[in-house]
This record gives C-alpha cells, structure tokens and sequence, in this order.
C-alpha cells in the first residue's frame, strides 16, 4: 500500500475532508470549558474516521477492510451524535450543524457503496490463508468489478 494508492480511494478523501471540516466548523465554536470534554471527543471521532479506512485499505482480505469500514462509519455516527449535543447545548450555531449534518449524511452515504463494492469484489477471498478467515454467506462474486461499477457505488 502506498499513500498514493489512499490518495486515489474517493472515500477516504472525502472523510479525511470531513475531518477538517469539523476542525474548522466545530472545535473553534466551543467554549473554553470544553476544551478537554466535548471538544476531544469531537476531535478524536472526526479523526476516526479517515484513519481507519485508511487502516482497512492497508489490509489484504475483504473481510478486515470491511470490518474497518463499519468502525469507520460507527466512528461518523460518534461525530454526528457529539455535533447534535452541541448543537442542542446552543454552543453551534444552525449554519455550521446543518452543513456538518448534510456532509456527514452524504459521508455515510459514500462508505455504505464502498462496503457493498468491497462485498461484490471480495478482494483477497482466493489468496492463500484465505480459507481461515471469516466469510460471509451468499453467492460468490466475479474477482474484479467494472470501474463504471465503482464510479456507481461512488467510489
């Protein structure tokens, strides 16, 4: 893997996007007193995000990359659920939670395709040690997926 190949991965482009986003829409409007609390929760979950794509794209079967994937989006919907908080303690003001809501929605939108391409092409399924990591039922897939296929799952 090389950071170039990241790079090229819509998904975590656009989460890493999110991340900085939040830096600059949410973490300066908190007050001092939330420097330690909710601002560092805020910030570890927005960072959650790209990092573990990141961490499931350096991994050689499906199955692992998926499964960061889900932490990933269990990470945005930590993010969501810390801007909602301080959005409702009046500490974000209506434009900057209603754009941090609509990008994340989207984000969530964006890993959702990325796991179902992931499921169709079943990268790594067919390579040695395979056999003894966990596999999903259902029908088996073709081993490459037509980049017109990507682009539709938004990847």
């Amino acid at each position: 893997m090389s950071s170039e190949g990241l790079a090229r991965l819509d998904v975590w482009r656009k989460a890493k996007e999110y991340a900085l986003l939040v830096y600059k829409e949410a973490l300066p409007k908190l007050p001092p007193e939330e420097k330690w609390n909710l601002s560092q929760q805020i910030r570890r979950a927005a960072q959650s995000i790209p990092a573990n794509i990141a961490e499931g794209y350096g991994r050689f079967y499906f199955q692992e990359t998926i499964r960061f994937c889900y932490v990933a989006r269990g990470s945005l919907d930590e993010t969501l659920s810390h801007l909602a908080l301080a959005f409702e303690l009046g500490y974000l003001p209506e434009p900057s939670y209603g754009l941090l809501i609509k990008t994340g929605d989207d984000l969530i939108k964006l890993i959702n395709g990325y796991i179902a391409y992931l499921k169709k092409v079943r990268l790594g399924a067919s390579e040695p040690g395979s056999p003894n990591s966990i596999h999903e039922p259902g029908e088996i897939y073709d081993s490459q997926m037509p980049p017109e296929t990507m682009e539709d799952a938004g990847i």
